[in-house]
């Protein structure tokens, strides 16, 4: 199967696990922070598409296809499906037409044409009893719904081509040189095409029309319809019941009934294969409000209330009229796809809750936020590949929390937590026991004042700048500590970190009083060493003198003789 909704690569997916809560067959895979589409699985009915909020989902583009097929010369003919009067608000199928032309297309018709076919094939398959339970097969997301997901459940699919497929075969029977371009507000369009080859060259949806014209300035003008074409009852086959409401019901042995969404669909297909619902036809869509509100429909136009009632007011009870087709013609066989995947022991689901905490039944929120609905159908995707342990927001909220905790817990570092008003908001252990506090509560929402000088966090509040490693004596408490205050304005919380430096100061002072300790003995000793010196000097002085007196005698009378 074509890839045709895809995960784009460019895009950041955040984590927010929408699209695997939406998806009705959890045909995502979660990995590398990325959530990808499994293609296999997937039964395009866009859920995600139309639910991310990063817009990471897209729509494979066959917009140059279809311009290539234009250019080639062949005589292209558009079918458009019914839901057009829902997307572009007041135009009929003439206005369609001259703005189809103008882009290049031979012709435009309605695919409610085709719609005509099938219900004429749903009408008499109901009348003959052909089958105790029919399921319509207009809608490719629940026939890839039943092929994948519940083959055994194929046997009831009416076998019989879609009205998309029906018109452009008509189309093609009618003018057998034709190429035929499907436009609608359907992804799995696209898929369909691609698996029945040479039936519709190419789909398109609404957005990728519109996107054509304004590459090309050509307006959907007001158009008065042709004279004679009525309001034919099968335009309702885009709305919830649609296709009840266009069919005759002659029979009533049998039950009618029409469901739209799949969860609703997944329900009766259940239902039917455990035997609860026999003789009847039922009518089934994807999308809930069934094509009118296809995920391709233009979110600009999306209003499910104005789409009914645009598409309602725009059919009525006539027919086109067509030709008769065998059944031969319009008979379609659908394949078995089948998924298999790997299925864990009880031994392996235990494991793998173990490690996302989930030890007892209690451990088991089943609280969806990872997408799944249990627990344990998330411990079969992760054993599957589809999931990873990650994923489960309570267990990673409970480990982020237990490892802070523990650090906040174990540290040696008071840390408080205080609201913009200076009320205690958090307290550890560390922090209680510098201040002589014995339990949490005896502070938790008080002011900041009762148990510290609140003007350096006045301080932080008022001029936005954190202060960092402050040594400040809490003389209540005879402690120094080296204070750290940080504001957080995304929290409007203040945080301060407090590290007790008391013994430390202890030791500093001590090691300054051994220091002015020794320079005073130092001091003493050199005074006494300059006294001494002095002593000496002077000592020295007053033999030099006497020395000097008594040799100067001595030659004075050496001189005399």
């Amino acid at each position: 199967m074509a890839e045709c909704l895809l995960s784009d690569p460019k895009m950041d997916c955040k984590n927010c696990y929408k699209c695997i809560r939406h998806c009705p067959v959890k045909s995502i895979r979660f990995s590398s922070g990325k959530a990808q589409i499994i293609d296999t699985e997937c039964i395009l009915c866009g859920s995600c598409y139309q639910v991310c909020p990063q817009n990471v989902k897209i729509i494979r583009s066959d917009l140059d296809k279809a311009k290539t097929i234009i250019n080639r010369g062949d005589p292209v003919y558009a079918s458009i499906a019914p839901s057009f009067v829902a997307n572009y608000p007041g135009a009929t199928i003439a206005s369609m037409r001259k703005a189809l032309k103008a882009l290049g297309f031979a012709d435009a018709q309605e695919t409610a044409i085709g719609a005509e076919i099938v219900k004429t094939y749903y009408d008499d398959a109901i009348d003959t009893e052909k089958a105790d339970v029919m399921i319509s097969s207009c809608c490719h997301s629940i026939n890839l719904l039943i092929q994948k997901h519940y083959p055994q459940a194929l046997k009831y699919l009416a076998p019989v081509l879609s009205p998309m497929q029906a018109h452009c075969s008509l189309i093609k029977k009618e003018h057998p040189e034709a190429k035929t371009i499907f436009i609608g507000p359907c992804i799995a369009k696209k898929d369909e095409g691609d698996q029945y080859p040479g039936i519709v060259d190419c789909v398109l949806t609404f957005q990728e029309l519109t996107q054509w014209l304004l590459e090309t300035g050509v307006k959907i003008d007001a158009e008065p319809d042709e004279e004679g074409l009525g309001h034919v009852r099968s335009r309702f086959f885009p709305t919830a019941g649609g296709i009840l409401r266009s069919m005759y019901k002659k029979n009533r042995n049998y039950s009618y009934i029409a469901l739209d969404g799949v969860e609703n669909c997944i329900n009766a297909i259940e239902e039917v294969l455990s035997g609860n619902l026999n003789h009847c036809f039922i009518e089934m869509s994807a999308c809930p409000g069934s094509c009118a509100n296809g995920p391709a429909m233009e979110k600009e136009s999306f209003s499910p209330v104005m789409n009914y009632k645009r598409v309602a007011d725009y059919a009525g009870e006539d027919s086109f009229g067509t030709t008769p087709v065998s059944q031969h013609e319009i008979a379609k066989a659908f394949r078995q796809m089948e998924i298999h995947l790997p299925m864990p022991d009880e031994a392996a689901i235990e494991d793998i809750l173990r490690k996302m905490g989930k030890n007892t039944k209690a451990d088991e929120l089943n609280c969806g936020s990872c997408g799944y609905d249990t627990c344990r159908e998330k411990a079969i995707a992760v054993f599957q590949g589809k999931a990873d342990l990650n994923m489960c927001l309570p267990f990673l909220k409970e480990k982020a929390e237990s490892f802070s905790d523990t650090i906040i817990k174990n540290t040696p570092n008071g840390i408080i937590v205080l609201n913009e008003q200076l009320e205690v908001q958090q307290i550890n252990a560390a922090a209680r026991k510098m201040m002589n506090i014995r339990n949490v509560s005896d502070v938790l929402g008080d002011q900041v004042v009762r148990i510290l000088d609140p003007n350096i966090f006045l301080e932080v509040l008022n001029n936005g700048r954190n202060i960092h490693d402050r040594r400040v004596y809490l003389a209540e408490y005879r402690r120094y500590v080296e204070q750290t205050v940080i504001y957080d304005r995304s929290y409007h919380v203040l945080m301060s970190f407090m590290r007790d430096v008391t013994d430390e100061e202890a030791q500093r002072s001590q090691k300054e009083s051994i220091s002015q300790q020794t320079i005073e003995i130092t001091d003493k000793v050199i005074d006494k060493q300059m006294r001494v010196v002095q002593e000496i000097a002077s000592l020295l002085g007053e033999t030099t003198a006497e020395t000097k007196i008594a040799l100067t005698k001595l030659k004075e009378s050496l001189k005399d003789e």
